[in-house]
């Protein structure tokens, strides 16, 4: 498979919390879950610092781990081992993130989605892609995140109404009925989203986070037929910019009502070599 990979963080003075990476046989795209400024964690390295190490390990777990779900749940219990000394995992608000992987060889692809970035396909003869993404965080947050919607993005009352979401949300996390995440348990690696499809039927593959495929999912700006073309055309990066002007377009989220005006955004895009 050939890659081409680009990520940008949302603001200048704050880390990017996303993470991507591409081995020999697999790839990973990671979404640290942000949350509002001043919320406590609990861990003292950060959403950031999560979302890197538990990527960097799924990773390496990929190439020897029986299946994607193993890899992963292997490399958050290894996580919680690099911290548990000098953090509260328990704390409800301890560092979390969505997980995309991909592994292939000869034959096959598999993957693995859990929360909500996405994965799509473009298969041969299939008209429209296939898009595998685990919408269970955003139903759930469509019936809590209303006050938070009503309100312009980076007013006061827009934050402590975020702030107020977030707390809820949490609630939620991990839970049966609720939502699932990487975060502390490595059983959340079984509500995975997980398949594969023959090698030979895959033209192309992109892995987004959420803030590349709002561009999508939540603008409604363009299909993911045409996303992909974008992509093998112009490339990951130029999505990205098409993202950013959108969002310059609706400053405040009175058009595309959101937490954050602007989010980290990362594309993976890949297809077999010729």
């Amino acid at each position: 498979m050939s890659f081409r990979l680009a990520t940008a963080r949302a603001k200048p003075d704050r880390p990017n919390e996303d993470f991507a990476a591409v081995g020999t046989n697999a790839a990973v795209l990671l979404d640290g879950a942000g949350t509002p400024p001043g919320t406590v964690s609990g861990c003292v390295h950060g959403v950031a610092w999560y979302a890197s190490t538990l990527g960097g390990l799924l990773l390496g777990a990929l190439g020897s781990a029986n299946s994607p779900a193993g890899a992963l749940a292997d490399s958050i219990e290894r996580v919680n081992q690099l911290h548990a000394d000098t953090c509260d995992l328990k704390h409800s608000e301890t560092p979390s993130s969505t997980v995309v992987a991909l592994r292939w060889d000869h034959a096959h692809c598999e993957y693995l989605v859990l929360a909500d970035s996405v994965l799509v396909f473009d298969r041969t003869g299939n008209a429209s892609p296939d898009v595998v993404t685990d919408d269970r965080e955003a139903v759930m947050g469509a019936e809590l995140r209303g006050p938070m919607d009503a309100l312009h993005t980076g007013t006061p009352e827009h934050s402590r109404a975020w702030s107020d979401y977030a707390a809820t949300l949490a609630d939620h996390r991990n839970q049966p009925g609720g939502f699932w995440v990487a975060s502390t348990d490595p059983s959340a690696a079984d509500e995975a989203i997980a398949g594969r499809v023959p090698l030979d039927q895959v033209n192309a593959v992109a892995l987004l986070s959420d803030g590349a495929s709002r561009l999508v999912d939540r603008f409604r700006l363009t299909t993911w037929r045409a996303t992909l073309d974008s992509l093998a055309h112009a490339g990951p990066a130029d999505l990205i910019d098409q993202v950013r002007t959108a969002e310059h377009g609706d400053p405040d989220g009175r058009r595309w009502p959101r937490a954050k005006n602007h989010d980290d955004a990362t594309v993976i895009y890949g297809h077999p070599r010729a």
